[in-house]
């Protein structure tokens, strides 16, 4: 564990230190599309994140690769090198994105040729634990497509999420977490040395992603891009393949008393058909729907819009960060209620304790849409926000509560600081995330004295 950790620890400080050299990178290569209808953020923002999380992954097996217990996993295994000649593929057609903006079928093809290229490296699905029938040994041909298929949904589904500050790396890193929980019980607990290498990536993953995230949160400084969002959901599709086609069910001697007895003691070799769909439920489920709503319009399925599961938050009337809070409570509670349950699947408490969690998910899902409004008489008690109509308003103006007089009005520059103007991509004076120094901040007026 201790040798994870480091590993983790690593991952996330490279990526964390090439963060800001990649993001002034990003300003002067022009890695900065402008502002599309659909977009939530309001100035250009640099992509080309990925950049630090591919280096951060490298630099997680290399440190791994040098110590002394995991390096069994690469004496033994050919996966981790599978995963890198993956990602760097990935990583690749993603940096050409975020700059040139290829086509989505040019991408959707190098996403199967990366899926590719690790089958032909052995990182593959070779047999699935089916409830009632046992375990079925997959042909070449059946694992290479179902191989593909997971590793192509995965990325897109990741991808399709990754439309607020800080939502994609935050799911991706709950949903490794509980992966690293469930791939080190299975290695650990029951002794399968074959599950080794996912508990590895899933600890790597969960490094690139807080690495990247203090830059990423609202208001970002940089985005990930498709360079970053590609990578971070294949090495989430890499971990869940090997863990489910790699390990042996039979080798957990699970097999035995009565059936009742034998199972539940055989939910955690069905977990893993569960587990890596449970984890990404949040992005596969917005990524079909994404899907059904753009074939009815009779549109692309590639066709970008704005009807995503997090606009629909915005448009609710959640803010930006309490719509990314509400997108990670979901995640986690998916993510680590299937894991709680694969752990003990005859506890009543856990299905209770879901279905409670789930009640308040939905209460603070829907809280814009019953904004509590004082009575009359404690109106000049509560804030104006709680108040009654636009009479409230008026009558607080009118009693001296606010002082019109005082806010300039929509539009005008307010008296002290300089016009704002509007600023284009690529400008080297520009402030704020698009800027290659630091931000600007207003002068600070020392305080009169009455001495």
């Amino acid at each position: 564990m201790r040798e994870y950790l480091l590993t983790l620890c690593i991952t996330a400080a490279v990526t964390y230190l090439l963060t800001g050299p990649v993001r002034k990178f990003a300003i002067v290569a022009g890695a900065m599309p402008e502002i599309r209808a659909r977009d939530v953020h309001r100035e250009p923002t640099p992509r080309l994140g990925g950049i630090a999380m591919f280096f951060g992954l490298c630099a997680g097996l290399l440190v791994a690769d040098h110590l002394k217990n995991l390096n069994e996993v690469f004496a033994k295994s050919n996966e981790p090198r599978a995963l890198l000649s993956g990602a760097a593929l990935i990583w690749l057609i993603g940096v050409l994105d975020d700059k040139f903006e290829i086509d989505a079928l040019i991408k959707l093809g190098g996403q199967m040729i990366a899926a590719g290229v690790m089958v032909m490296q052995g990182l593959t699905i070779l047999w699935l634990p089916v409830p009632g029938v046992g375990t079925v040994s997959l042909t070449q041909w059946q694992g290479t497509l179902l191989t593909v298929a997971l590793v192509v949904i995965t990325i897109n589904a990741v991808n399709f999420v990754d439309g607020l500050d800080g939502l994609a790396a935050g799911m991706v890193c709950i949903a490794a977490a509980a992966f690293f929980m469930y791939a080190y019980r299975i290695w650990y607990g029951y002794g399968l040395e074959a599950a080794a290498p996912a508990t590895l990536f899933a600890a790597v993953l969960m490094g690139m992603c807080l690495g990247f995230l203090p830059h990423n949160m609202h208001p970002a400084r940089i985005f990930m891009g498709d360079s970053g969002s590609m990578l971070i959901g294949l090495v989430l599709a890499a971990g869940a393949i090997s863990v489910t086609g790699q390990v042996d069910p039979d080798a957990m001697n699970l097999f035995s008393g009565s059936e009742r007895a034998t199972v539940h003691q055989t939910v955690p070799v069905y977990i893993p058909l569960l587990l890596p769909l449970t984890i990404i439920a949040v992005p596969v489920a917005d990524f079909f729907l994404a899907i059904v709503r753009r074939t009815w319009r009779g549109q692309s399925p590639f066709a970008a819009d704005r009807g995503h599961l997090h606009h629909r938050l915005l448009d609710i009337g959640h803010s930006h960060s309490r719509a990314v809070m509400i997108m990670y409570f979901w995640a986690a509670l998916i993510s680590f209620g299937a894991l709680a349950y694969s752990v003990n699947s005859a506890s009543m408490w856990i299905v209770l304790g879901i279905m409670a969690l789930s009640a308040v998910g939905l209460v603070l899902l829907l809280l814009p849409r019953f904004t509590p409004r004082a009575p009359r008489w404690a109106e000049s008690f509560v804030p104006p926000r709680y108040r009654r109509g636009r009479r409230a308003g008026a009558a607080a103006v009118a009693d001296g509560a606010v002082d019109e007089s005082l806010e300039p009005a929509r539009g005008e520059p307010i008296a002290g600081e300089p016009p704002r103007t509007p600023v284009a991509a690529g400008v080297s004076a520009a402030h704020g995330s698009t800027a290659l120094g630091a931000r600007t901040r207003p002068e600070r007026r020392e305080a009169e004295s009455s001495r």
